[in-house]
């Protein structure tokens, strides 16, 4: 157990208050690499914190470590808009979301830890008496589906937000939304904090400052292991889960060219205002934009990626100018808002707009990538499911449809029905 760490309670917290706070100990050990491991789970993001997890809770796998090249939170973990939601429509991620909404519903209680995961709702705007058609077919085979969903017209989306622009020549004219009641926000970094600290308590390594420089093979050309900064490191198994970076690690572990590609996506906060928006709001047709109210009062924002590819953790200025527009316009309140900072997180882009939780065609390197904009929302189901393919090598029954070789065999999952292009997504 992580020193000091116990369990947090009510009891607790008032005890500590009592005393100064003086008897919190570290959340999750320091600890020095090991000789070797049976898993090694390279990413300390979100999903790959996660997996670790799992893997100890749910397959009793206590030998695994999480190496991170950087620090916990530091990475497209702590660049997010925060955004839970299950809306999706095609075959192996309807089933998947649906299942990631009912982990997030218990989520603080099995870690101890409070993500702040708030069901306050999505509302998916649509402008066109095409995108109405297009909302409708969503809203129905997402309730076929077992999940939640609401198709709004016009007036009842007025009764939820008044403050939108509904003026009659607004750029975006807003004439309903599909609702979902069960989606809503977390808090990114509390989730990353909350799945170190539980996995740590299982005996799970947590290595930050530790990147990962290469691969270790046999004579057969299975992997057995990672070249580190911190030196080589032996491994049973091993799982990528790097998000933008997944490419330039396959390359690196011989797996070859991924049907991936990395762009940048901006996520932007202005300063804190009173309480002004109580659900999330988006669209994505003749636009695309999302935003929500944080805790501390931001508007958290944001819209689409750059449409070229990169590394930085930067964005360029036509972004912010664009998605700027899109918040005056589809609510004209935030005009005289400050917009507080912006920053941006490396995407990794699948081919179809859906993700990879895989074995690939190397022995011992599994994949978990190209999850779009989807990578957060998902956290919790991917954790599951790639635990479940690093500890019995067979798919998780939610992510049977997430195969790398779907890829080579043309039965692509087409999300968002823009064909083969990332750039499109």
């Amino acid at each position: 157990m992580a020193a000091g760490a116990g369990r947090y309670s009510a009891v607790r917290l008032l005890k500590e208050g009592l005393l100064g706070n003086r008897g919190w100990g570290r959340a999750w050990r320091d600890p020095v690499p090991r000789k070797g491991y049976d898993v090694i789970i390279v990413g300390g993001g979100g999903h790959g914190l996660a997996t670790a997890y799992y893997l100890a809770k749910e397959h009793r796998m206590r030998n695994v470590a999480v190496l991170e090249k950087g620090w916990i939170g530091g990475g497209n973990a702590g660049r997010n808009t925060t955004i839970i939601r299950a809306n999706y429509m095609l075959p192996g991620n309807t089933d998947f979301y649906r299942y990631s909404i009912d982990v997030w519903e218990t989520l603080s209680k099995d870690l101890n830890f409070n993500v702040m995961f708030s069901q306050r709702g999505h509302l998916a705007l649509f402008h066109s008496p095409a995108e109405r058609d297009a909302a409708a077919r969503r809203a129905n085979i997402m309730r076929l589906n077992g999940v939640d969903a609401e198709l709004l017209d016009r007036e009842a989306v007025r009764e939820k937000v008044p403050h939108l622009d509904f003026s009659d020549d607004a750029r975006f004219r807003i004439e309903g939304a599909v609702w979902q009641p069960r989606a809503g926000t977390a808090r990114h970094d509390a989730v990353n904090w909350g799945y170190a600290r539980a996995a740590d308590e299982m005996g799970v390594d947590i290595i930050q400052n530790c990147e990962v420089v290469g691969f270790l093979n046999d004579a057969a050309g299975r992997v057995t292991g990672v070249r580190t900064t911190r030196g080589d490191i032996l491994a049973e198994k091993v799982g990528v889960a790097v998000a933008g970076h997944s490419s330039r690690l396959a390359q690196m572990a011989g797996v070859g060219r991924l049907p991936i590609e990395a762009h940048k996506l901006q996520a932007f906060v202005s300063e804190p205002i009173k309480p002004h928006l109580d659900c999330v709001v988006a669209f994505a047709g003749i636009g695309h934009f999302y935003i929500s109210q944080s805790d501390k009062g931001g508007m958290v924002f944001g819209g689409d990626i750059e449409m070229y590819n990169s590394y930085a953790q930067r964005g360029a200025l036509p972004v912010v100018e664009d998605v700027a527009a899109c918040a005056c316009q589809v609510m004209p309140s935030l005009g005289r808002v400050k917009l507080l900072r912006h920053w941006a997180g490396i995407m990794d882009m699948s081919m179809d707009g859906s993700p990879i939780i895989d074995r690939t065609s190397v022995p011992g390197v599994y994949l978990n990538a190209g999850w779009c904009y989807g990578g957060f929302k998902a956290t919790p189901a991917s954790g599951v499911c790639f635990a479940h393919l690093l500890a019995t090598d067979t798919p998780h029954p939610v992510a049977e449809e997430l195969t790398l070789g779907r890829f080579e065999r043309g039965s692509t999952i087409d999300e968002k029905g823009a064909g083969a292009r990332a750039w499109l997504h």
